[in-house]
């Protein structure tokens, strides 16, 4: 399932971080980002409608990848596996959401910020992480630096990325994509703006293809 993964966000490059507070913006929310190219995406389990968002566009825009982030816990990997994500995300790892991890039908992207976090998920066989909050933590130049040592593990950078940085990030060969929330804001969400939303998702997938590793 790793390796799936691995692929799938691979040829995603972009996965849009959701904040979706009212159930009723799920579906156009999902449309707008898929008109724009963008057909993979993090829903934050931030919020109460969360899952049941998750739930809806699993069920009515079927050809889209949606998975759940900011899971944290073994409840947290089964119910977004009972809304029908596809992937989960997590801010960093513990070994009781590790083990849940291994039992469940959907694959996890764990959070490392560090060396020794990266080389204990690569022992439990995790060789594409997500590496948060990556500004934070050293942005590319932690990405460059970890490169050398650590070749085989690749990483989906989130935190602190906007348009204006993402390229750097895409142009590294250890980075498979990248996630933000600069595509559907939540100041866009309060307006229900999806031209918008769908104008900068087109503008996301656009520098992506410019980046050259």
């Amino acid at each position: 399932m790793q390796q799936q993964l691995s692929n799938l966000l691979s040829q995603a490059r972009i996965v849009p971080v959701l904040v979706i507070e009212r159930l009723e913006d799920a579906v156009p929310l999902a449309q707008a980002l898929s008109a724009g190219g963008l057909e993979l995406f993090e829903i934050t389990l931030r919020t109460k409608a969360a899952l049941a968002a998750v739930e809806v566009i699993a069920k009515q825009l079927p050809h889209l990848t949606v998975g759940t982030g900011t899971v944290l816990n073994a409840a947290d990997m089964q119910r977004s596996a009972e809304a029908g994500a596809q992937f989960a995300v997590s801010p960093g790892a513990t070994d009781l959401l590790l083990e849940a991890a291994e039992s469940s039908p959907i694959p996890l992207l764990p959070g490392a910020s560090g060396p020794s976090e990266v080389m204990r998920l690569w022992e439990r066989g995790y060789s594409c992480q997500k590496f948060f909050p990556a500004e934070a933590a050293g942005g590319t130049t932690m990405l460059k630096s970890i490169a050398g040592p650590l070749a085989q593990i690749t990483f989906c950078p989130t935190g602190g990325i906007g348009l204006k940085n993402a390229a750097s990030y895409l142009a590294l060969p250890n980075v498979a994509c990248i996630g933000g929330s600069w595509i559907a804001s939540q100041a866009l969400l309060a307006e229900k703006n999806w031209l918008e939303i769908t104008r900068r998702a087109q503008q996301a997938v656009a520098m992506a293809a410019l980046a050259v590793r």
